[in-house]
């Protein structure tokens, strides 16, 4: 369960990159690169809740490894797609709605630090969280 807790941005490599290839505009992209995204997550076998708050919303999401759901991004994009576990890394595959594209998600614990890797349209991003 080594992803239980809460995780807060700490820094962003190619965020905004990814956010102009995701189509997001360039006045939402300066405003996500500052979010001050903050993750709670509890694992519970097979099962995870994750709440995520930052300046602009608050959500919380519950999943099962390996179900489909439906996800919202900050910018409104609605996307479906599930989480798997490979070895010690959460790997999600999401599919928009509006044009069938995929977004690869990462998630893994890297020392002391939460690392979200996403991939979409070849254009590779990450987003580093500390505990906190």
């Amino acid at each position: 369960m080594a992803f239980n807790g809460t995780w807060k941005i700490d820094r962003n490599e190619n965020y905004e990159k990814f956010m102009e290839a995701m189509g997001v505009n360039m006045v939402k992209r300066k405003l996500g690169t500052r979010d001050n995204l903050k993750i709670t997550i509890q694992q519970d076998g097979n099962k995870f809740t994750v709440k995520e708050a930052s300046n602009f919303r608050t959500i919380e999401i519950e999943f099962t490894l390996g179900v489909d759901f439906d996800y919202s991004l900050a910018d409104g994009t609605e996307m479906n797609g599930n989480w798997n576990l490979e070895g010690n890394k959460l790997v999600g595959t999401f599919t928009r709605k509006d044009n069938r594209k995929v977004l690869k998600a990462y998630r893994e614990i890297v020392g002391d630090e939460l690392v979200q890797t996403y991939v979409y349209e070849g254009v590779e991003s990450k987003r580093i969280f500390k505990r906190g």
